[in-house]
C-alpha cells in the first residue's frame, strides 16, 4: 500500500487499518528533518502499530511560519518521510491545524512533542469526542527546524 495518502482517501484507509491496528496520529511541518524529528517519530511510532503523520501544506507553512517558508515543498516533505520506517502513512492537509485530517482518520492516539500542553491543543476535545486519547513525548532539547533554519540564514 501506498503511504501518502491522499486526503480524500484517508478516511477508507483509515477504516481498513484500524480493526487491527492501533493508529497513532502527529502533525507538523517537517521542513529540514533533524535529529529530533527522528526521535520524536520514532517514540509515536511506539506508542503503537501504526504512525500516520499529518504534514502541512505548504500555504498552511506560509500562514504558520511567514513567507519564506517552507524550504522545501510539500512534495519533497512527503516523500521524505515516507522513507522512514517507522512512519507508515502521510497526508497532507490544508488547515493549519489538523482537525479536519484527525477527523477522517479517527486515531486512537494523538502524539505531540513535550512543547505542547494537552489541554491547550485545539486537537484534544475533537480527539476524545473520537474515543482516542492525547499523549505528550518527551520534549527533544537542542533540535528546532525554525533557528536551524536562521543559523543556515546567517552563515552560522
Amino acid at each position: 500500500m501506498e503511504k501518502i495518502i491522499p486526503f480524500s482517501e484517508a478516511k477508507q484507509v483509515s477504516e481498513k487499518i484500524r480493526k487491527e491496528k492501533k493508529i497513532v496520529f502527529t502533525n507538523g511541518v517537517f521542513d529540514l528533518v533533524h535529529k529530533g524529528h527522528l526521535t520524536y517519530l520514532a517514540q509515536a511510532r511506539d506508542l503503537g502499530d501504526c504512525l500516520w503523520v499529518g504534514l502541512n501544506s505548504d500555504s498552511s507553512v506560509k500562514r504558520l511560519k511567514g513567507p519564506e517558508r517552507p524550504v522545501n515543498p510539500e512534495e519533497d516533505r512527503a516523500l521524505l518521510l515516507s522513507c522512514l520506517s517507522f512512519v507508515d502513512f502521510i497526508t497532507v492537509f490544508t488547515e493549519d491545524t489538523p482537525l479536519s485530517l484527525i477527523s477522517q482518520v479517527a486515531p486512537h492516539i494523538h502524539s505531540k512533542g513535550g512543547d505542547y500542553n494537552i489541554e491547550a491543543l485545539p486537537e484534544t476535545p475533537l480527539v476524545r469526542s473520537l474515543g482516542g486519547e492525547v499523549q505528550i513525548l518527551p520534549f527533544v532539547e537542542g533540535f528546532s527546524s525554525t533557528e536551524l533554519i536562521r543559523r543556515i540564514r546567517e552563515n552560522k
